[in-house]
C-alpha cells in the first residue's frame, strides 16, 4: 500500500503543469525567462515587501504575491572581480541576515559565458516582540545568484514561502539558468 502511494505521487507529479516561462527584458542588455504569470511589481509593492535604499532594476511577482523574482545592483563592489572572496562575503551576509539559514546548495556556475555565485537556501526570520502581528516566524525558500563584475555586482533573487518550495524550486533554477547579460 505504501509503495502504491509513492508510485501514484510520482506519476501525479509528472503531470503537474509547470509554469510557462517567457523571455523578459529586465534592464538594458539583461534578460531572463520568467513565469508568464509574473507581473512587474509597482514601487509601493516592492517598498512594502522589500525595504531597501536602492530601487531594484526589475521586480516581478505572481498573481498571489507569494513568489517573487527581482534584480538589484549590490552596494558591494569587487574591483578585482574576485569570485572566491565575494562568495565567502555573500555567504556570511546571508547567515547574518536571518535567524536561521539552511544551505541547500551553493557554488559557482557558468551561465551563458558568465560566472555566477549562487546560494539556494531556506531561511527563518523570527517575529519581533514589539509588534504582535510579526511574532510568527517567517520561513522562505530563496535562490539567489550574484554576478560579480569589475564595476558592479548584480543580485538575482527568486523567493517564495518555504512551504511552496516544491512548487517553485525547479522554476527558480530554470529562471537563473536563463539569465543573459551583455
Amino acid at each position: 500500500m505504501r509503495y502504491s502511494l509513492i508510485i501514484f505521487l510520482l506519476i501525479f507529479s509528472a503531470f503537474v503543469e509547470k509554469p510557462k516561462l517567457v523571455k523578459t527584458k529586465l534592464a538594458d542588455g539583461m534578460s531572463a525567462s520568467i513565469p508568464a504569470s509574473f507581473k512587474p511589481m509597482d514601487e509601493m509593492d516592492f517598498t512594502q515587501r522589500y525595504p531597501s535604499v536602492r530601487a531594484p532594476l526589475a521586480a516581478f511577482t505572481n498573481e498571489d504575491r507569494d513568489a517573487d523574482f527581482s534584480v538589484n545592483i549590490s552596494a558591494t563592489q569587487w574591483p578585482d572581480a574576485d569570485v572566491t572572496m565575494a562568495s565567502k562575503f555573500f555567504r556570511a551576509g546571508l547567515v547574518n541576515l536571518f535567524d536561521k539559514v539552511d544551505f541547500i546548495s551553493e557554488g559557482v556556475r557558468e551561465v551563458h559565458g558568465k560566472q555566477f555565485i549562487y546560494f539556494e537556501i531556506e531561511s527563518r526570520m523570527s517575529g519581533t516582540r514589539t509588534n504582535e502581528e510579526n511574532r510568527s516566524p517567517i520561513s522562505k525558500y530563496t535562490y539567489i545568484q550574484y554576478l560579480v563584475e569589475k564595476d558592479r555586482t548584480l543580485v538575482f533573487t527568486f523567493s517564495c514561502q518555504a512551504r511552496a518550495r516544491q512548487d517553485w524550486e525547479e522554476t527558480a533554477l530554470l529562471v537563473m539558468k536563463s539569465l543573459k547579460i551583455k
